[in-house]
């Protein structure tokens, strides 16, 4: 219980950040106009400069499994939510849109804002780093299988262009750059400047993500299809953990991965499916009603979650 409770204190300051960029929405501090820019420092800037941070330097990363086995791993965990929820929703649910909305913002969880926040606040920086390297895996399926669901027929056939994005790149530059030793030779004043600037890059990117569900919440949106909701809820906060913990524990993994896998099993939906669905004639509502239908119930399963995954592979 002492545990729980303690990973609740690390947990609940996430979503009080969340709540703020709702807040400063709300209270129009925080206009759409700002986004734009704010987005394109967050993307360009500071979350490239933090995983150099976590990256250079990291011994975890050095060694040839986590090279590999964390991205795939990413990419699995976000097939095997999209595949579960697919199946779910063509039994329980109707129509199409609905369907591959709810497959999309059901599978794909979480990988980026809260998980990090809660990685550097329970594990090392070699965990940290082995968070990127997951989530260039879940970046990947992302882009392929979550938007190629949630647009059917109409995914656009340059998928790959995303796959391109700053951070991704920043990853990749960053691996490299640790396999060559360049903590050794990089200036101090250097590091100590994208310290600084990718500090910014988990509140900032909370903060926005508040705002985006303001953006797009209504009483209206609320009330309607407890089904869809309920059942994502089920997936997303029950079954989907089970299945991700059950993989931690079979992979022959190193405990980085294992302590990222943890993190991630208890996630609960991503925000950016409400873009996904809006830019892909999805259905937005239904994406809206999953992420905070699970961000909410999170609140209470993430502390749980996490208190049974880490007994489960310490």
């Amino acid at each position: 219980m002492a545990e729980t409770v303690r990973l609740l204190q690390i947990v609940l300051p996430v979503f009080l950040v969340l709540g703020a960029g709702y807040a400063m929405r709300r209270a129009r501090i925080l206009t759409e106009d700002a986004d734009q820019s704010l987005l394109g420092v967050l993307v360009k800037l500071f979350v490239p400069c933090l995983a150099l941070d976590v990256i250079i330097g990291n011994e975890a990363l050095v060694r040839p499994s986590n090279l590999f086995l964390p991205p795939l791993a990413g990419f699995a965990s976000v097939a095997v939510g999209i595949g579960l929820s697919l199946a779910a929703a063509k039994i329980f649910l109707k129509g199409n849109a609905r369907i591959r909305t709810f497959a999309c913002a059901t599978g794909l969880q979480n990988y980026g804002y809260i998980p990090l926040p809660l990685c550097m606040a329970l594990f090392d920086r070699d965990v940290v780093g082995v968070l990127f390297a997951f989530n260039l895996g879940v970046e990947v399926a992302m882009w392929t299988l979550a938007v190629a669901t949630v647009a059917g027929r109409q995914a656009d056939r340059r998928w790959w262009a995303p796959l391109c994005s700053p951070p991704i790149i920043a990853v990749v530059a960053a691996i490299f750059l640790n396999l060559a030793g360049a903590e050794k030779w990089i200036p101090s004043s250097v590091d100590t400047a994208w310290h600084m600037l990718g500090a910014c890059a988990v509140p900032l990117g909370l903060l926005l993500s508040g705002a985006l569900l303001e953006d797009y919440v209504s009483p209206h949106v609320l009330r309607s299809d407890g089904k869809s909701t309920g059942l994502a809820i089920a997936l997303r906060l029950g079954v989907l953990p089970g299945v991700l913990l059950a993989l931690a524990l079979a992979l022959p993994s190193d405990p980085a991965l294992r302590s990222v896998l943890v993190v991630q099993a208890a996630m609960p939906s991503a925000v950016f499916p409400i873009v996904l669905a809006k830019l892909h004639g999805g259905d937005i509502p239904t994406a809206i009603r999953i992420v905070l239908g699970t961000s909410l119930v999170g609140l209470v399963t993430i502390p749980l979650w996490l208190a049974l995954g880490l007994r489960l592979v310490s």
